[in-house]
């Protein structure tokens, strides 16, 4: 049984009401597809959902799944991956905090034949395909958002597609780099050589010996399961190329 059924099922007895907003309330009206709601609506929200922690490297949902939830991040990192007929792991999406996913055809929001695991220790909420249907129903303004989500990370896809597809390792691995870095002041944390072949289609042989290219031309510099760069603009060169 995955972690959803899991928590759906812990969560279906009544929940009492709190005097006051919670964390979990909070963090729901900084989520970008929540925005619109009142503060009454998100504390109705907040009933509705279930918390969880997931350990580093725990999947907990695949693609055997049949019940239909929806994920909110609340804290941590995110791999969808897939596995070809060789047995060979591609990272399709690294999701950040805030991010919504899951398995929803309601919302043309799949995870067809794809596993999720915690790219680091995660906190999660969960959502029923009845609750997201009857929130979708009648707060259209959320229903316009998850399109909106749903359009940006179909973009994402492709762009990542393409990279896999047409670029060299190298250049992939900067521009991943460059993507994990985005918001951390350019240090990356929690990530292995191997998460980073699974992320660019290679092995992790591979990956170790570019970044040690990368260390020795002053670009990065390595720790253990982190990654800092040292020379952004000469990285983005090598992403350009």
């Amino acid at each position: 049984m995955g972690i959803g059924k899991r928590l759906l099922r812990r969560s279906s007895a009544p929940v009492p009401a709190q005097p006051q907003l919670s964390g979990k309330a909070a963090f729901l009206s900084d989520t970008d597809i929540f925005q619109d709601l009142s503060s009454r609506e998100l504390e109705d929200l907040e009933r509705l959902t279930a918390m969880s922690t997931c350990r580093r490297g725990k999947v907990f949902y695949t693609p055997g799944e049949t019940g239909e939830v929806l994920f909110i991040l609340k804290r941590g990192r995110v791999n969808l991956y897939r596995i070809n007929t060789d047995g060979k792991k591609l990272v399709t999406s690294t999701l950040s905090a805030g991010t919504v996913f899951g398995e929803m055809s309601l919302v043309a929001q799949g995870m067809h034949d794809t596993f999720a695991e915690a790219a680091e220790e995660c906190t999660l909420c969960v959502m029923s395909r009845s609750d997201v249907e009857h929130l979708l129903l009648s707060k259209p303004r959320v229903a316009l958002r998850f399109m909106e989500m749903i359009a940006a990370r179909l973009k994402d896809v492709e762009t990542r597609m393409e990279t896999v597809a047409f670029k060299s390792v190298p250049t992939r691995i900067a521009t991943f780099l460059l993507q994990l870095s985005e918001n951390t002041n350019g240090k990356i944390e929690g990530v292995s050589h191997q998460d980073l072949a699974d992320m660019v289609g290679t092995y992790r042989e591979t990956v170790t010996r570019i970044l040690n290219e990368f260390r020795s031309a002053g670009y990065i510099e390595l720790g253990r399961l982190n990654v800092t760069i040292l020379d952004r603009q000469a990285v983005q060169a090598i992403a350009d190329e």
